[in-house]
């Protein structure tokens, strides 16, 4: 018994005519059937590079990690389309703001990041707004931040209840970040 081939071939211009709309219209409306955002996948040794950044165990004179939140926290998040690696560090530090600045700014800096500026908010405090500093190039480059936080943030942020080390001075997270690539960023793109 002969196979049933005129079954099939019917089908296949209907299907090449369903798979050409297909294309034509991803094209039209700007989709693509192929993702061109970068994912989570295969991008352990990339956050292990992050983890191991010396900046990470960097940290003012009398700034403590709280318990619980007190040993570096990586991850990689795909949820906005691009993914994002990261990893970060809480500090509570009985100081000041300025204190704070004035290490990071030191010592980032002495260990090859570039400090950023905001071009569209020059006129905020680093004390208020953070830091930002950039490393390395394309393919390698990296994303260092440091911004205040307090009790509230933190319970809202990561599900922890601060404890007296919050109620004065200066809490703080500092974090290392990247494209899962490595491609170039900027702080303020």
């Amino acid at each position: 018994m002969q196979p049933r081939t005129h079954l099939t071939r019917p089908l296949a211009p209907a299907g090449a005519l369903l798979l050409a709309t297909a294309l034509l219209t991803a094209g039209l409306t700007g989709c693509s059937s192929l993702s061109p955002f970068n994912t989570c996948d295969d991008t352990a040794a990339r956050l292990k590079d992050l983890r191991s950044q010396s900046i990470l165990d960097s940290a003012p004179e009398g700034a403590t990690a709280p318990k619980g939140l007190d040993s570096v926290d990586s991850h990689c998040i795909d949820d906005s389309g691009d993914a994002w690696l990261y990893a970060a560090r809480v500090h509570a530090f009985p100081g000041s703001r300025q204190e704070v600045v004035d290490f990071y700014r030191t010592t980032a800096e002495a260990d090859g990041w570039r400090l950023q500026h905001d071009p569209s908010d020059p006129d905020t405090p680093e004390t208020t707004a953070g830091l930002c500093f950039t490393k390395g190039g394309d393919g390698d480059a990296l994303l260092l931040t440091v911004q205040f936080t307090t009790a509230r943030q933190l319970k809202i942020e990561h599900g922890y209840k601060a404890g007296p080390e919050f109620d004065s001075g200066s809490g703080f997270e500092i974090e290392v970040g990247s494209e899962t690539d490595g491609a170039k960023t900027g702080c303020f793109d």
